[in-house]
């Protein structure tokens, strides 16, 4: 993560220091303790946020070994100035420190006829981009999906710990829009789409 911090800053023409930087003291990453739980159910926490629709995106990047992505449907719009969005991710995910070390992403937002695609990048250690089409982000080069709705090209700016995820806040450098299609909804655990 430092690296892309330092990357950041020079991109910005910020001074690096030549030496490491001794970081302040902050606790170790860690999901929520026991004396710091709330007796709320789980399947019962699941259930009362699953009437909660949320929009679907698939966050891709580009790495070393090629293109890496996932589902999400924790995504957000941020702040307009600067212009920020961020997205939640496990801290179990294989796919978050590919990301991590790309030091960029694309934010994909998935119309309503891609409810397949979605599955296909929900899904672990499979070939998440076999026969999926794509082309690079026109900033950072990151996966950008074919036939999405619309798209958010973004660089790391911040991380933060938030129980047993991470919240990434991303620097939006570039976005784009066709508005041919409806949004795909997450909604009780399905797929869902508006209706007029």
């Amino acid at each position: 993560m430092a690296a892309t911090v330092v990357r950041y800053l020079r991109s910005v023409g910020a001074a690096t220091a030549a030496e490491p930087v001794e970081f302040l003291p902050r606790p170790d990453l860690r999901a929520v303790r026991d004396d710091e739980r709330v007796p709320v159910d789980p399947g019962q926490f699941r259930r009362v946020l699953g009437e909660f629709a949320s929009g679907v995106t698939v966050v891709t990047a580009e790495d070393a070994a090629g293109p890496a992505g996932f589902a999400c449907q924790s995504f957000v719009s941020l702040s307009l100035d600067p212009p920020l969005v961020a997205f939640m991710v496990a801290r179990t995910s294989t796919t978050w420190p590919r990301i991590a070390r790309a030091g960029a992403f694309c934010v994909n937002v998935l119309g309503d006829h891609q409810g397949a695609l979605c599955r296909g990048f929900a899904v672990s250690g499979a070939d998440k981009f076999a026969g999926v089409a794509h082309g690079p982000a026109p900033v950072t080069g990151s996966p950008l999906l074919a036939g999405v709705p619309a798209w958010i090209d973004c660089r790391v700016h911040a991380v933060h710990t938030g129980g047993d995820h991470l919240i990434v806040v991303g620097r939006v450098e570039a976005l784009g829009a066709t508005g041919d299609t409806g949004p795909l909804l997450f909604h009780r655990g399905g797929f869902g789409r508006l209706s007029d």
